[in-house]
C-alpha cells in the first residue's frame, strides 16, 4: 500500500476524505467570499468615516484662522483659548487686553463664522437633497426660485419702502426676504395639486417662476438711484461680513430643523433616486415626500438667503465633492455635506477676506471664482456609477 504524508493543513472536524469533499469545498468558497465582503466592506466604511473626520478637522483649523484675521494678531490656539475661557466662564478686568481680546472674538469675529458654518451646512446639504429628489446633477436650493422670490422681496422693502415686518427696522429688509422667498415654493406645491409633481415639472416651474420674479425685480430696481441698487447688488451676491449674534438663532434653528430631518430621511432619499415607480413599488410615496422635502428645503434656504443673501455654487459643488469621494449613498453624502460645505464656504471668506486687504471683497464673488472652474473639475472626473 503506498504511503501518503498528508503537508496541508486539516480543516478541524474534517478527515482527509471530506477535505476533498464537493460540498466542503464550495461551503469553504462561500464563507471565504463572504468574508472577504466584510472585510471590504469594513475597509469601505473605515475609509468614509476617516474622510468626515479629516473634513471636520479641516474645519475647526480654517475657522480658527478666519477668526485671526483682523487688526488685533492672534493665532489659532490664542483663539481658542480666549474662546474655551469664555465659555467656562473666565473673565477679565475691563479695558485689559484680554478683556479687548475676549469681546474682539466673541462679539466681532466669531459671529461670521458662525454664520458661515451654518449657512454653508444648510445649503450643501439643501443642494445634495434637491439633487436627489429631482434626479439632477444641476440641481441646488435655488431650482425652485427661491432666490429670485427673496431678491423681489429685498427691492420691494429697498424701493417701495414696503416691509411685511416694517416695525422691525433692519430685520423688515430680513423678513421681507424670508417671505418672498416662500412665494415660489407655494406657487409649485400649488401646482402640483392640478398635475403630476414629477422632478422635471419641478425645474421647469422653478424656472418659470425665476424669470418672472427676476424681470419683476428688474422693474423696480431700474429706476431707482445707485445707492439703492448698491445694497440691492450686494445682497444679491452673498456677504458674511454684517453677521451679529443676533441673526444666529433663527438661522441655527430652522437649519438645524432642515438637517436633522434630511439626515434621517436619506434612505427614502436613496429610493427616490431610483425612480417614481420603484419607490412606490417599495412603499415610498414619491410625490408626497419630494413635497416634503421641497418644502423643508425651501424654508431652510429662505432663512439662510434672508441674512447672508444669494451665496452660489455651494449647494451645486460640495455634493459632486461627497459623491466623489464617498459614492452615492446619501446615507453617506448628506452628513458628509453638512462638514464639506462650511469647510468651502469659510476657506472662500477667509480669502475675500486677505486678498485685498484692507478691503475685502464679498464671499459670493470669491464663492463664484472656486466654484466654477471646481465645478468645471468636477464634471470631467465625474464617476457615472455615482448616479
Amino acid at each position: 500500500m503506498p504511503y501518503f504524508h498528508w503537508t496541508m493543513p486539516l480543516r478541524k472536524g474534517l478527515c482527509p476524505r471530506e477535505r476533498f469533499d464537493p460540498e466542503t469545498k464550495k461551503r469553504d468558497a462561500v464563507e471565504g467570499s463572504e468574508g472577504g465582503i466584510r472585510e471590504e466592506y469594513k475597509r469601505y466604511t473605515f475609509m468614509k468615516i476617516v474622510f468626515m473626520i479629516a473634513m471636520v478637522i479641516a474645519l475647526f483649523l480654517i475657522a480658527g484662522y478666519e477668526i485671526t484675521i483682523g487688526a488685533r494678531d492672534l493665532s489659532i490656539s490664542d483663539v481658542y483659548g480666549i474662546l474655551y475661557d469664555h465659555i467656562t466662564g473666565k473673565t477679565h478686568a475691563f479695558g485689559t487686553m484680554e478683556w479687548i481680546d475676549d469681546y474682539t472674538v466673541w462679539n466681532h469675529r466669531l459671529p461670521r463664522v458662525a454664520m458661515g458654518v451654518i449657512a454653508g451646512a444648510g445649503l450643501a446639504i439643501g443642494g445634495a437633497a434637491m439633487q436627489s429628489i429631482v434626479k439632477n446633477p444641476l440641481a441646488d436650493p435655488y431650482t425652485t426660485g427661491i432666490s429670485s422670490g427673496a431678491v423681489f422681496g429685498v427691492s420691494v422693502a429697498l424701493v417701495l419702502g414696503f416691509s411685511v415686518g416694517s416695525s422691525l427696522g433692519q430685520y423688515g429688509i430680513v423678513l421681507n426676504a424670508f417671505i418672498f422667498g416662500l412665494i415660489p415654493v407655494g406657487i409649485i406645491v400649488l401646482v402640483s395639486r392640478f398635475g403630476n409633481m414629477s422632478p422635471a415639472t419641478l425645474i421647469l416651474s422653478g424656472v418659470a417662476i425665476s424669470y418672472l420674479f427676476r424681470a419683476l425685480s428688474t422693474f423696480l430696481l431700474v429706476s431707482s438711484d445707485t445707492d439703492t441698487i448698491a445694497h440691492a447688488y450686494i445682497w444679491q451676491i452673498g456677504t458674511l461680513k454684517d453677521a451679529v449674534w443676533g441673526d444666529i438663532p433663527l438661522m441655527f434653528a430652522v437649519t438645524l430643523i432642515g438637517v436633522v430631518f434630511l439626515i434621517l430621511s436619506s434612505r427614502k432619499l436613496n429610493v427616490l433616486t431610483l425612480g417614481d415607480e420603484s419607490a412606490k413599488s417599495l412603499g415610498l410615496d414619491a410625490e408626497g415626500f419630494r413635497i416634503i422635502c421641497l418644502v423643508i428645503i425651501s424654508v431652510m434656504t429662505a432663512a439662510i438667503v434672508s441674512f447672508a443673501g444669494i451665496i452660489g455654487f455651494v449647494g451645486l459643488v460640495v455634493p459632486h465633492i461627497a459623491r466623489m469621494f464617498l459614492g452615492g449613498d446619501n446615507k453617506y453624502v448628506i452628513p458628509a455635506s453638512v462638514i464639506i460645505g462650511p469647510v468651502l464656504l469659510l476657506a472662500a471668506d477667509t480669502l475675500a477676506r486677505i486678498l485685498i486687504q484692507p478691503n475685502e471683497l464679498p464671499v459670493g464673488i470669491v464663492m463664484s471664482f472656486i466654484g466654477g472652474p471646481l465645478f468645471l473639475l468636477l464634471i470631467l472626473r465625474q464617476k457615472k456609477d455615482v448616479w
